[in-house]
C-alpha cells in the first residue's frame, strides 16, 4: 500500500475564465491511488483512501500560457450536497475531526498565506493532508476546491463535488 495518493487537478483556465465555471470540461481530477476511485477524469472524483495516508493535490494548467493554482481546499459539512453548498456560498465546517483545510506540503503556512490555506502566496505547487483514522468507511467526505487563474475579478473559481472516501 502506498503511503500517499496524488490527486492531479487539470485546469483549462481559458475555458474556465471565459465560462466562469470549472464545470463543462474546464476541470478534471485524477488520482493514482491503488483503489478504483469513482469519477476519474471528472469533477466528481471520489478518491478512495486509507487512514494515515497522505493526500497530495497538484494543479496543472492544460494551456502552458496560463496559470492555474490551488488557492484553498476545505471540507464541507456532512450531508451537504454540492449544489446546496455552492448555492449558500459558504464551505461550512469539516466533518467531525477532519481538518478544515489541507495545507502546504511542508506543513507550514508560507508568508502571505493564512494558516487555513487562504490565498496570498500562490507559489505552492502541492497541497497535502493526512487522512484521519476515525473516518467512516464508505462515506464520501466532500470538499471545496478553489482554483485561482491569473489575477482580478472572477479569477478564483471553486467546485464542491470532489470527495475523499475511506476504503
Amino acid at each position: 500500500m502506498k503511503s500517499h495518493v496524488n490527486i492531479v487537478v487539470l485546469v483549462d483556465a481559458v475555458g474556465a475564465l471565459s465560462e466562469r465555471t470549472l464545470h463543462n470540461g474546464n476541470l478534471s481530477l485524477v488520482d493514482d491511488g491503488p483503489f478504483e476511485s469513482p469519477g476519474q477524469g471528472t469533477v466528481e472524483l471520489c478518491t478512495v483512501v486509507v487512514p494515515g495516508q497522505v493526500v497530495r493535490w497538484t494543479a496543472i494548467a492544460v494551456d502552458v500560457q496560463t496559470t492555474a493554482e490551488i488557492s484553498a481546499i476545505g471540507f464541507l459539512p456532512p450531508g451537504d450536497a454540492p449544489e446546496r453548498a455552492a448555492a449558500s456560498g459558504t464551505s461550512g465546517g469539516p466533518p467531525a475531526g477532519v481538518p478544515a483545510n489541507a495545507g502546504p506540503a511542508d506543513g507550514t503556512a508560507p508568508d502571505g498565506v493564512s494558516p487555513n490555506g487562504a490565498a496570498g502566496n500562490l507559489d505552492l505547487m502541492v497541497w497535502e493532508g493526512i487522512v484521519p483514522a476515525h473516518l467512516v468507511p464508505g462515506v464520501p467526505y466532500r470538499y471545496r476546491l478553489e482554483v485561482q487563474m491569473h489575477d482580478g475579478r472572477d479569477s478564483v473559481l471553486s467546485i464542491d463535488s470532489p470527495a475523499l472516501m475511506c476504503a
